[in-house]
């Protein structure tokens, strides 16, 4: 399957996924998409000779609509965000309906949201004094961390003295479920049903 993986950040889930043993033979990442010009998992695209893309206003950039129609020639039939943190447009969203999934930080629908990202969402969690966490991945619809949820790992923070001691124990659970995720789509075993999303064995 081919694959498209949007970053912003230094790309710590792009090389899961690359690494993973259980998808090496059946993805193909055809290209890496950043908002930010700079972006540290490019270095990770351009050591496995991926594509990238930069979006935004200045040279070189590209544009959503301009995505669409390369995405569609190179049959890219999943998008992954993997840290990215730009609202996708709605019209991309239409295009793709069902093939987009996100990586989010956070158990879901708790700590979601426009702004909630990265250490703000750590934050807020160490702040709220809940004692789990844990990354879930769902499906990208028009909205910030509204679309169907497909799979959670619950992380014990009881005993946690910090928001970075959060991130660090969630990020281990996100290079795991992200790859799991991605292999049950190859697979044909996450469906929606009675408008919720279920995983098969």
């Amino acid at each position: 399957m081919n694959l498209a993986v949007f970053v912003s950040g230094r790309g710590s889930n792009l090389k899961a996924i690359l690494e993973n043993e259980d998808l090496k033979n059946i993805i193909t990442i055809v290209a890496v998409i950043s908002d930010k010009q700079n972006c540290a998992a490019f270095d990770i695209a351009k050591e496995n000779n991926i594509t990238t893309f930069y979006i935004g206003n200045k040279e070189g950039n590209i544009s959503f609509e301009k995505l669409v129609s390369w995405m569609k020639i190179n049959s890219v039939e999943l998008i992954v965000l993997a840290g990215f943190l730009k609202l996708i447009p709605s019209y991309f969203v239409g295009e793709f309906r069902n093939k987009i999934i996100n990586i989010h930080p956070a158990l879901l629908p708790s700590f979601g949201g426009k702004g909630m990202y990265g250490m703000n969402v750590h934050k807020a969690v160490f702040q709220s004094s809940s004692k789990v966490s844990g990354p879930t991945v769902h499906f990208v619809d028009e909205y910030y961390d509204t679309g169907g949820i497909i799979a959670q790992q619950c992380v014990d923070i009881s005993s946690v003295n910090s928001p970075e001691e959060i991130a660090e124990k969630v990020l281990k659970e996100e290079h795991k479920i992200l790859p799991y995720v991605i292999k049950k789509i190859i697979e044909g075993k996450v469906i929606r049903t009675d408008n919720r999303v279920v995983v098969l064995e």
